[in-house]
């Protein structure tokens, strides 16, 4: 199965490990206008030191996930090694296609 792609983002590995994160969106959710949600719009806002931690296990739990890595709905995301990723040399806004396919297995 062939399936085509926008690149909507690229990070750094949030652990500082030599890989990338690409984030994909399907590319006809993209000419239809049916963007997926940008997850860094949903940035929690503290007014005082308290209010943080009383809300920090939130933002770990998925309320806030957006500033710390997660994707957002309607996305798929990869891990590419940075020889891969300098090899792909991707950019935000490039169309590409994942080719998926189950692997075969032969014999018991």
């Amino acid at each position: 199965m062939r399936k085509e792609f926008v690149v909507m983002r690229i990070d750094a590995a949030p652990d500082g490990a030599p890989y990338v994160l690409v984030t994909l969106s399907l590319a006809k959710d993209m000419n239809e206008g049916n963007q997926p949600a940008n997850p860094s719009a949903n940035v929690m806002g503290f007014t005082n030191m308290d209010d943080m931690m009383k809300n920090l296990n939130k933002m770990i739990s998925g309320g806030g996930m957006g500033m710390m890595g997660g994707a957002a709905p309607g996305t798929t995301s990869i891990k590419l090694d940075m020889h891969e990723y300098k090899q792909l040399n991707l950019s935000v806004g490039d169309k590409v296609n994942l080719d998926i396919s189950k692997a075969e297995t032969l014999g018991v």
